[in-house]
Parts: C-alpha cells; structure tokens; sequence
C-alpha cells in the first residue's frame, strides 16, 4: 500500500513533484485574492464547475443524459428518465454534500460509503463493499478484454480499507510526509483496492475533492477537477498502469501517478487565475461604459441622464462608479438624490 510506505516518510522526492508542490503552495496562497472578486460571478464560476463535475465525472464511466436535459438533471427537481440520470444527480448530491460540509465531514469509511451510496441511488449494493472479484477490464480495439490490474480480494477488502484510512489519520497527524502527497497516495490507494462492486472511479474523484478542500486547496468549487481529469483521460489511464504494476508486493512506483494528481490541481488553478483575474480587472466592460458616458456628457449631468446613457448597467453599479471618480477628484456632486447634479472637473477619464 502506497500510504503504508510514506507513512513513516519519503527520503526522496522527485524533482517534478518538488516543483509542483512549490506551484501548488504558491496557488493556494493565492486563492484568497481571487474568491474576494465578484459575488455574482464566482456564483456563476461555482455553477458551472457543478455542472461539469457531475457530467464529466460520470461521462468517464461510460454514463451519460441528452444534453438538452443536463440543466435539469443536475439543478431541476423533475422526474428522471432514466439510471443514468439518477447517476449524474446522485453525483450533483455528493458535491453538495462536500461543497457544504467538507470541514465538519471526516474521512473515514462510513463517509466513502455515504459518497458511493448518493452516486449509485437505489442499487441493491449502493454503500456496500463488493462481495464478489472485481478486476479492471481493460477492452481492446478488437473486441477482446483482458484484465488490466487485479484489485483487491473481497474478502480482505474490509481490513486493507480500514488500515487505509488508519495511516491516513495517523500520517496527517504526525506529518512527516506533505499533505498532498499522502492525499495522492490514498488516492492511488483506494483504486487498486477497489472497494466497491461499480462505481470507484467517482467515489475517488469525491473524495480527492474531500480531502482538497480540508487541506486548503479550494479551486474545486470554481473549475471543475473532474473535468479537468476527463480532458486527460489519457495520461490518468496511463499513470494508474505504470503506477499499479506491483502495488501487491508494495514494488510499485506510486510518482507517475501522484504527479498526475499534482498536474491536475495545477492545471485548474491555472485556469483559475485566469478567469478570475479577468474579473478583477479594475476597469471591466460596465465600468468602462460608465466612463465613455460620462465624457460623453458637457461638464454637467445628472444621474438619471448617466443610467439612461448605460443601458445594461445596475444603479448599483452606477453610483458605485461615480462615487470611486468623486473619491479621485475627476468629478464632484453638486446635488443629493436620483436627480443628483454632478459636474466634471475638466479631466478625462480614460
């Protein structure tokens, strides 16, 4: 086990991993800054990350809806059409359970459970660990399968979840070994147990959501991780088989795919950053529009005239632009109330 092995430390850190660590701390040092922009548009960020995390999660297990009706499935209270459906809301439920609660939510066994029975709904075995073997099928372009890794037996399942979550607590508390490293290596950990008969994939991508937001690392909540993960589906494939061959014999080499992890993260607050350092920009579209209208006008205009000038623009918005010029000494209120009287003071503005 993966966590079994940096419990007691790591005496050797790759050089990628060590910079990814350093952008990773910088980003989160960041992180305040942004999410203290715009209410409304980080409301629109978190809603769109919702959508994109429920669908694209699910969508990477081969569960999909008509996308005509993804809005309603994932935010509507409608009746469901179909297994997939109540999938992808179960998964909408799971992130709002975490998005809401993901300081007072421990990381243990009974919440993993609770994660996979949101996901699975009504299935006969939701929150319940497998009873029978469950191998990851790898399927070929022929049409053949063969087994791609063999998880863990049914019957030990049990035990190797409960040490699992043991080192986990123990680790964290004692930290020897960085945080994000070891939440890579539950990560890792949890897939080649497999723990459940059907859906591990989720359960994991919830759980890394969990653990990110207990640790600090919030970008989650503002650009969808598992969409991010689906955009590299690829590589994610491809670093669990170079990472999983082994794990049994505790062989393995675990970097490939803790750095896969690392390089998600990364990537979404890259995303991040940019989108909200757009709307932090000092001079937005309807703070600019405010201002051409105001040079528009002769020396003196009222407020009322200002608001007919910008249509689109909240009043909100308005006096929050006239009184940012007033406090620069560009213009000076001549009046009080709606029909206020503001005079320019000669200068230009843009």
């Amino acid at each position: 086990m993966t966590l079994r092995q940096f419990a007691s430390g790591v005496d050797t850190i790759p050089a990628t991993t060590s910079w990814y660590l350093a952008d990773l701390g910088e980003a989160r040092g960041k992180q305040q800054l942004f999410t203290s922009q715009s209410p409304q548009k980080l409301k629109a960020l978190r809603e769109n990350a919702l959508i994109e995390s429920a669908v694209s999660s699910n969508r990477i297990e081969g569960v999909e809806a008509d996308r005509a009706r993804i809005a309603t499935v994932v935010f509507g209270r409608g009746h469901l059409q179909d297994r997939n459906e109540e999938e992808i809301r179960g998964y909408r439920n799971a992130l709002e359970l975490i998005h809401g609660g993901a300081v007072s939510l421990s990381v243990s066994e009974e919440t993993i459970r609770q994660l996979h029975r949101l996901i699975r709904g009504g299935i006969w075995d939701a929150g319940n660990y497998k009873d029978t073997e469950s191998d990851i099928i790898e399927k070929l372009a022929d049409g053949r399968q063969r087994i791609r890794f063999k998880t863990v037996m049914a019957a030990k399942t049990p035990a190797l979840m409960n040490e699992m979550i043991r080192l986990w607590s123990e680790s964290s508390r004692e930290r020897r070994v960085h945080p994000l490293l070891l939440m890579a290596a539950m990560n890792f950990d949890f897939l080649c147990i497999h723990p459940f008969r059907d859906g591990n994939g989720r359960v994991s991508r919830l759980l890394l959501l969990l653990q990110c937001y207990q640790l600090g690392f919030e970008v989650g909540r503002y650009v969808s991780l598992e969409r991010v993960i689906e955009e590299n589906k690829e590589r994610y494939y491809e670093t669990l088989k170079q990472s999983s061959q082994g794990w049994h014999e505790g062989r393995h080499d675990p970097w490939p795919y803790v750095n896969y992890l690392l390089f998600i993260l990364k990537t979404a607050y890259a995303e991040f950053e940019e989108r909200a350092g757009q709307l932090r920009s000092p001079r937005g579209a309807k703070t600019a529009l405010v201002e051409a209208a105001i040079d528009a006008f002769p020396a003196r205009f009222t407020r009322i005239e200002l608001a007919r000038a910008c249509p689109g623009v909240s009043r909100d918005m308005v006096r929050r632009v006239l009184r940012d010029l007033q406090r620069a000494g560009k213009i000076v209120c001549l009046a009080r109330g709606p029909g206020a009287t503001w005079r320019k003071e000669g200068i230009t503005l843009k």
